[in-house]
């Protein structure tokens, strides 16, 4: 059995189908909600985070955090190859943004001023992410 993932691929059209509006935004073109306000920033809820693109694992929530900045955070994913980084050169910032590793969504991005062990702050929109409970 093979541990290579099958990239998902969708057209425009399929995707608009299948995600809310607010979804879309956030996984197709990058965009964001504004803090304090998605789903999920201040759940305690024990369970997955999954992409709400196509249903990959990304987040345990035993790896979340509140970090005060209004997006649920976490310190890593559920394992290192569930997300990929890409330099954001945006808004005049450069930083690292965070996507599915599978379907290429927009996740969010990570910041190097998280807690232990990895020093990370996986800060991601709600929106772009489902809650399995456990």
């Amino acid at each position: 059995m093979s541990d290579v993932k099958t990239k998902v691929e969708k057209s425009d059209a399929e995707w608009r189908e299948q995600l809310t509006p607010e979804q879309y935004r956030i996984l197709r073109q990058q965009g964001t909600e504004r803090a304090f306000t998605g789903p999920y920033w201040n759940s305690k809820d024990t369970g997955l985070y999954r992409c709400a693109g196509c249903d990959e694992p990304l987040f345990l929530s035993d790896t979340k955090f509140d970090s005060g900045c209004g997006w649920p955070s976490y310190f890593e994913p559920v394992k290192p190859d569930a997300v990929r980084e890409l330099r954001d050169t945006s808004h005049g910032m450069v930083r690292i943004e965070i996507r599915c590793a599978s379907c290429d969504g927009h996740l969010g991005h990570v910041f190097p001023d998280g807690p232990p062990p990895t020093g990370l702050r996986y800060c991601i929109n709600g929106h772009s992410m489902v809650f399995e409970p456990v």
